[in-house]
């Protein structure tokens, strides 16, 4: 299989440093929070002691999420001390499962599909995985995959997995609780469990989307070369890279800015047509 491994450099002029720290309501530290500048591609992620650096050019508004607790939007002046205030979840029914796991089967792998990975900056991309009828037989998803390329000898990412909302977009979480997993160095392909988080396929379809983590324990600094004779610039890689597959289909789905947006191509008269896609190359394992 040909693997390609795209690098898109992104430059911008530097004004202020922002510094700060996400705690709860406990006055505990809150790790790897999602920290966007809102309508921008400017992001990063706090550390496991909650702490956050951000470069902006001005003030900005900034947005602050992790499952688990509510959003938050400040301006970048008032960030110093960020408190999240945990989500409040109405208690449902109680589903009792009867899990049999008699049948398997796996999605998401297409056939012929081309692999790159790409450094995009910060904005990430779901995968959407329509519901079948046959998936009424194996309705628990029991395992996820991704395949990453990873320069270090471990790096951490974010799984998240979403429901369908009534723009087509990704809504809800399915889960209460961030799913933080680690990749092992190389392009590689490497299997979750999910058994114990009782995941049930939704009936309107699934989103899967993969987030990197801008810390310290993921990022990879090197030397390189610039235009200017004998001038050199620091690069600044955060691991691990996501594959995508060149595929198929009518719209891609990026989470930009702080906010979840469709794309698609089409025709003179407004039409939606179908065309190849780049896609992040997820895969799932269900089972009954």
């Amino acid at each position: 299989m040909k693997y390609t491994f795209i690098f898109i450099l992104f430059s911008i002029s530097l004004f202020a440093q922002v510094k700060g720290k996400v705690i709860d309501e406990n006055k505990q530290p809150i790790p790897y929070v999602n920290i966007w500048v809102e309508g921008e591609n400017v992001s990063t992620t706090s550390d496991i002691d909650g702490h956050f650096t951000l470069q902006i050019t001005e003030e900005k508004t900034l947005l602050f999420s992790s499952l688990g607790f509510e959003k938050k939007k400040l301006q970048s002046t008032n960030v110093s001390l960020v408190q999240l205030l945990p989500t409040t979840y109405e208690l449902g029914e109680i589903l009792v499962l009867n899990k049999k796991e008699t049948k398997k089967v796996q999605i998401g792998h297409p056939e012929n599909s081309i692999h790159q990975a790409f450094e995009n900056g910060p904005k990430f991309d779901a995968k959407y995985f329509p519901y079948q009828p046959n998936y009424k037989r194996t309705q628990y998803i029991k395992k996820v995959s991704i395949f990453t390329e990873n320069a270090l000898e471990e790096a951490s990412v974010k799984i998240h997995f979403y429901s369908k909302n009534s723009d087509g977009l990704p809504g809800e979480e399915l889960l209460k609780k961030d799913y933080i997993v680690s990749v092992k160095k190389g392009s590689r392909r490497t299997w979750f469990d999910l058994t114990s988080l009782n995941v049930v396929f939704p009936k309107e379809g699934l989103f899967v989307a993969i987030e990197r983590l801008f810390i310290e324990k993921n990022k990879l600094e090197k030397t390189v070369p610039t235009n200017q004779p004998n001038k050199t610039k620091i690069q600044r890689t955060y691991y691990p890279l996501p594959f995508y597959s060149f595929v198929e289909g009518s719209h891609t789905y990026t989470f930009l800015g702080g906010k979840w947006t469709k794309e698609s191509k089409k025709d003179a008269e407004g039409n939606v047509v179908k065309t190849r896609v780049f896609e992040p190359a997820i895969q799932l394992l269900l089972t009954n």
